[in-house]
């Protein structure tokens, strides 16, 4: 029996990059196939060439024994590949029924769409797949897990019989995870096939059949979970060994350094975002801020970090209140930001390197006498920082929009960690980066830690949280539900916190948090 699918000799050239590189890839039916890779080694363009979505260069696509033509996502469907990618593509105002049926609208007589048979075909679907939707709820009012489920419904209404899921549980509880899982399974016994893209290590030994690693646009191997585990893995994908473990002291906490009391912020909408928060991060420790994205982390960090208006509350930064003080201000009392979006908030993309990590300190001695820059002096000190925090790039001079996302967020981290710092705010600082970048921006917060640096951690990564932090606060509905020691902390007890469900969390029943 040949296989569901069949890539051969992919290769995809973009100006200056090779992306693929002749890979060849093999689909069994039943089967879960995870396809590991650092951010940027070709995996998402390998998919994308497969959905349609870009045209390869060289090779050849069989599905079912059978050579096809994927010229678009339409061909792809067709030929029964679908496609849930890690950025949802629903429409909040519309139900279930609507969003599954768009680009697939079944009509009664006079053109009058037929919602009612769309529906019955969802139930059948969401029964026989163990995916827990209701047709009528609008997509706006679902959870990340249930927007997920009608973005897999979707497929299996098309009749997709290959299903790619991108970094699927990227903003998943990890009940919801658990969930997803079970539904994958249920996917696969149904004789689905699945290819799952995914950067944590520890899910695809626990989910997947076969493992293929691509490094650099090639593939270098094929493993099971069985043959493998995570420190193999992880020497795969980045061509070295890496240490996948942090390795930290006990806590030293001394004064506090962050205070928050009651601060209320508002999101883009003029709606609450923060409601209330109050918390302290003390030198030489780590606080977590663990949640599900969207439950007000990233204004909470914006109006720390001076970049969003509080509504109401205080912060104090070594006992100056700096509530509405702006950026500059913040930053010249101690403060370091790793922000979430690196390119919209991190960088000036196209300023050369060196440029970007003064961006902070640009007006100070000695970049810069009265308004003119010293370009010498801000060039040694870039070439100091590019070899102190192993920034690869041809030189300081390089535009830092060319550089891949794990230097960008070095550029970052050099720059707000070079300097005297007595608080870290880092927000998703590990997002998007191969586990080779994650491990050092790992090492540098704990550096910062033991220093007696007050660390601020932002993360929707649970286990990223659990390994840095010391204490952790979960965050829900703009709210901090709990803060519990991350010694002896459990991924279920935090799960639920996270999911809002706070009495059975606490050792009660089961209740929702309205």
């Amino acid at each position: 029996m040949p296989p569901v699918l069949e890539l051969r000799n992919i290769t995809k050239r973009f100006p200056g990059v090779l992306a693929n590189d002749r890979i060849n890839l093999t689909l069994n039916q039943g089967e879960i196939h995870a396809l590991l890779g650092e951010n940027g080694a070709g995996k998402t363009t390998l998919m994308n060439i497969l959905y349609g979505l870009y045209q390869p260069d060289e090779g050849e696509i069989f599905i079912n024994g059978q050579q096809v033509q994927v010229h678009s996502p339409t061909d792809a469907i067709n030929a029964g590949v679908g496609m849930v990618h890690q950025h949802f593509m629903l429409i909040p105002v519309f139900t279930v029924t609507e969003n599954v049926m768009l680009g697939d609208e079944s009509v009664k007589v006079a053109g009058v769409l037929d919602r009612q048979a769309a529906a019955e075909r969802i139930r059948e679907i969401s029964s026989a797949y163990g995916l827990a939707v209701n047709p009528d709820d609008y997509v706006r009012d679902l959870p990340v897990g249930g927007q997920q489920r009608v973005e897999i419904i979707k497929l299996l209404y098309r009749e997709a019989d290959i299903l790619i899921l991108d970094e699927p549980t990227a903003v998943l509880t990890p009940q919801e995870a658990d969930d997803l899982f079970k539904i994958m399974h249920s996917l696969t016994e149904r004789g689905k096939s699945i290819i799952f893209i995914t950067h944590k290590l520890r899910e695809v030994l626990d989910i997947a059949d076969r493992i293929t690693v691509i490094r650099r646009g090639k593939m270098v191997g094929s493993t099971t979970p069985k043959q493998a585990n995570q420190s193999k893995l992880a020497a795969m994908m980045v061509g070295r060994e890496v240490d996948l473990s942090v390795h930290k002291k006990a806590a030293k906490p001394g004064e506090a350094v962050l205070a928050v009391q009651n601060l209320q912020v508002a999101d883009d909408r003029g709606q609450v975002a923060v409601d209330g928060v109050s918390f302290t991060v003390q030198a030489g420790e780590v606080l977590g801020v663990a949640g599900v994205q969207g439950n007000g982390q990233t204004e909470l960090v914006e109006s720390i970090t001076g970049l969003r208006p509080a509504q109401g509350g205080s912060v104090r930064l070594l006992g100056e209140e700096i509530t509405h003080a702006d950026p500059r201000r913040i930053t010249e009392l101690g403060s370091a930001h790793i922000p979430e979006d690196r390119q919209r908030d991190g960088l000036v993309l196209n300023f050369p390197v060196a440029d970007n990590l003064v961006l902070n300190t640009y007006y100070q001695e000695p970049f810069s006498k009265g308004a003119v820059l010293q370009q010498e002096a801000i060039l040694e000190t870039a070439r100091q920082r590019v070899t102190n925090f192993d920034i690869r790039t041809p030189s300081a001079e390089t535009r830092a929009g060319s550089l891949s996302g794990g230097n960008q967020q070095k550029v970052i981290v050099a720059r707000e960690l070079s300097r005297p710092v007595k608080l870290v705010v880092a927000s998703q600082p590990t997002r998007g980066l191969d586990v080779g970048s994650i491990e050092y921006i790992h090492g540098r917060l704990i550096e910062s830690r033991d220093q007696g640096v007050a660390v601020l951690l932002v993360s929707s990564e649970l286990d990223e949280i659990m390994q840095l932090s010391d204490r952790i606060a979960v965050m829900y509905r703009g709210k901090i539900v709990d803060v519990l020691p991350a010694k002896g902390a459990s991924k279920e007890k935090i799960g639920l916190l996270m999911a809002g469900v706070l009495d059975k969390a606490k050792g009660g029943k089961t209740r929702k948090d309205a």
